[in-house]
């Protein structure tokens, strides 16, 4: 079983090896935001939300997704390895083809 910790100090790490930054999302008066914004050289921006495998987002959380997605922003919702390798690889893939331009 996935642990929210320990897959969100694996997105920061390698976001970091990435050369980008994993920063913690707060914003006050405005509950439900994702747990991590990832920046990433070239100005590319995702949303990443993690859980605990089998946790569900809250009625906040999903308002704030299907915000992000309506505004057409990246988002993930990852609460297992399998998913955080994919999150991952698409932050590379793309960061690579963006900033080979």
């Amino acid at each position: 079983m996935a642990n929210e910790k320990l897959l969100e100090s694996k997105l920061r790490r390698d976001v970091k090896k990435m050369g980008g930054m994993a920063i913690k999302f707060v914003s006050p008066g405005h509950a439900g935001v994702s747990d991590r914004i990832v920046i990433m050289p070239g100005g590319l921006i995702w949303f990443v939300e993690l859980k605990s495998e089998g946790k569900k987002l809250s009625p906040l959380q999903k308002i704030f997704k299907r915000q992000m997605e309506d505004l057409k922003c990246r988002y993930w919702l990852v609460d297992c390895p399998e998913m955080l390798a994919e999150c991952l690889h698409e932050i590379e893939y793309i960061t690579k083809i963006k900033n080979s331009k």
